[in-house]
């Protein structure tokens, strides 16, 4: 199912039709007074040869950088020292089930970073749309389906242009490990190869009882829980690093995510 990107730009300005073409022309305005000086007309600037390229844009926009921005890391040499996470510019993805924290840890990150960091949450983007929301809740469709894949694409768009702007990013997900083309092939098309994924699993019971304490459509029952934590524990033997945040509190899960982060560095994942 395709969705549409945008609206299409408009054509190129040609020869003769710039913005104010075809406009009427100003009102007159009451030429110099008799006697006063009237110097050289003004001689306009010549027109631009054929394949002369346009004025730089001074207005402060950065333009994405083509492809993927974000590199897969490289391993520093023996002799240097791993890179600290907590002042690199970052693209990480935070992947667990409802209920495992992944969205108080991802803000707490970002906001303690000594670099510029934004958290782009998945459930805040797609609870944008408010008439005709697909809440997969009331019952998984093609409707629900498409919302969160546009959601998605909607913050890898963000990502990529906060990370060309020199800000980190962190992103949620309950990404699955049997479904990896739909979720980590996604991320990785819209982010880039270098995007960091972590996943935090803590134990069925914590989760449970976290998820007790959410409100709105945010709060699923304890059945659909428990089958989400299910999946998720085909992460184990994938590769990618896990943190079992059971014990710990939510600084205390920052701190081993900066930890994992610094070997994911040194040592990037393969996914």
């Amino acid at each position: 199912m395709q969705h549409a990107v945008g609206s299409p730009l408009p054509p190129p300005h040609q020869p003769g039709q710039g913005p104010h073409a075809g406009w009427a022309p100003a009102a007159h305005h009451p030429g110099p007074q008799p006697g006063a000086h009237q110097g050289p007309a003004p001689v306009p600037p010549p027109p631009l040869a054929p394949g002369f390229p346009p004025a730089p844009d001074t207005t402060g926009h950065v333009p994405l950088p083509p492809g993927g921005p974000v590199g897969v890391p490289t391993a520093p040499p023996a002799a240097v020292s791993v890179p600290d996470p907590t002042a690199t510019t970052l693209a990480v993805l935070l992947i667990g089930p409802a209920g495992a924290g992944k969205t108080s840890v991802a803000k707490y990150w970002a906001t303690h970073r000594r670099v510029p960091t934004a958290h782009i949450s998945l459930d805040d983007v797609r609870e944008w749309v408010r008439s005709g929301y697909a809440n997969p809740q009331s019952g998984w469709n093609d409707n629900s389906e498409a919302q969160y894949r546009l959601a998605r694409r909607t913050c890898g768009f963000a990502a990529r242009n906060f990370l060309a702007n020199g800000i980190s990013c962190i992103l949620d997900d309950a990404v699955f490990p049997d479904r990896p083309v739909v979720g980590l092939g996604g991320w990785k098309r819209h982010v880039g190869p270098g995007l960091l994924p972590v996943v935090l699993l803590p134990g069925l019971d914590i989760v449970l009882e976290r998820n007790a304490e959410r409100t709105g459509n945010r709060r699923l029952t304890d059945e659909e829980v428990a089958r989400i934590h299910g999946r998720m524990a085909g992460w184990y033997g994938s590769g990618l690093p896990i943190i079992d945040n059971s014990q710990l509190d939510v600084p205390g899960t920052a701190r081993v995510l900066d930890d994992v982060l610094a070997r994911s560095i040194a040592s990037p994942p393969s996914w």
